[in-house]
């Protein structure tokens, strides 16, 4: 089986198992470089790297940029450097000072599960949720007593069975939109009677959905459906991004790779470079701390001589 069909069967798993990853692919590989313009690895949420797309150094840049794809959810050609170069539109430039030489370009494109929404209730909104919502792409699933991992939204549309359950466990769950189709006396009072507090009590949506001036089924099913998409981009909106200077309108974004840290990567302190902290990137324990690495040799160098790095 080619490398390359192993990929793209790796990837149906990954979409079966609504598991979120980046398709990484070279696009340009100026010499002296391991990788080939046409390599590819799928970069998992954990930091795993499976495939090719260069060197330690490279899989350093790529994994950390890749985690940063998967919290935007958008895609990034990333061009990694051995030499500082000025920003370039449309692209993100690393600078990459371990690199043996030569230049990469890798394009990162996420691959995120389709939203799931759950809804509680089988009233004729409720059925009328799950026909939309399938036929804008949308995974919807019947309540069965408990929030799925990674739930976009939850909708109670049961008309008073099983509301005040699934409504805490929602929001027990941080789910994006919590929903309750109701009048604005009823759900009020239903929202009141769970004794949540004020912040959580008012992250339920009722009565549930934009106001379009709904009135059938199906249209207060579009209404709710809107709301759930508002919800999600304000709470991506709202969510951390990249911690590298970017101009949204041109696409611009540069980073030094070194010093560029946030509360999830690293600086190893052999070669200065950013490194993502999670449990594929190389690390050890070194006086009670842990100690990041960009490759094995940035690793081995601190190792026999700890007392000379700073950490």
């Amino acid at each position: 089986m080619s490398s390359g069909t192993a990929l793209v069967r790796r990837s149906e798993e990954l979409r079966a198992a609504r598991e979120p990853f980046v398709h990484a692919r070279v696009v340009l590989a100026e010499r002296p470089t391991s990788a080939n313009p046409g390599d590819e690895a799928v970069v998992l949420a954990d930091g795993t790297i499976e495939g090719f797309v260069g060197g330690t150094c490279a899989e350093a840049t790529v994994r950390e940029q890749s985690l940063r794809v998967l919290r935007t959810g958008r895609s990034a050609l990333v061009r990694i450097t051995p030499d500082p170069e000025p920003a370039q539109d449309g692209k993100v430039v690393v600078h990459n000072h371990c690199l043996s030489g030569g230049t990469l370009e890798v394009f990162l494109e996420p691959d995120l599960p389709t939203p799931l929404a759950v809804v509680v209730g089988d009233s004729p909104i409720a059925r009328a949720l799950v026909e939309v919502g399938a036929a804008i792409g949308w995974e919807v699933q019947r309540w069965d007593g408990a929030v799925p991992d990674g739930a976009a939204a939850v909708v109670v549309a049961s008309h008073g069975r099983d509301e005040e359950q699934s409504l805490a466990a929602a929001v027990a769950a941080d789910v994006a939109y919590v929903g309750l189709v109701a009048s604005p006396r009823r759900g009020d009072a239903v929202v009141a009677s769970l004794g949540l507090e004020v912040d959580e009590a008012a992250r339920i949506d009722t009565p549930a959905g934009l106001d379009i001036g709904a009135s059938t089924p199906h249209e207060v099913a579009v209404s709710i459906l809107a709301g759930i998409v508002t919800a999600r981009a304000d709470r991506a909106e709202a969510a951390p991004g990249p911690d590298h200077a970017h101009d949204p309108d041109a696409g611009v974004v540069v980073t030094d790779g070194a010093g560029d840290t946030s509360e999830d990567t690293a600086i190893d302190p052999v070669c200065g470079m950013t490194v993502a902290t999670v449990p594929a990137s190389l690390h050890v324990d070194h006086d009670g701390t842990t100690v990041w690495f960009c490759g094995p040799g940035c690793r081995d160098a601190f190792l026999a001589d700890p007392t000379s790095f700073a950490t």
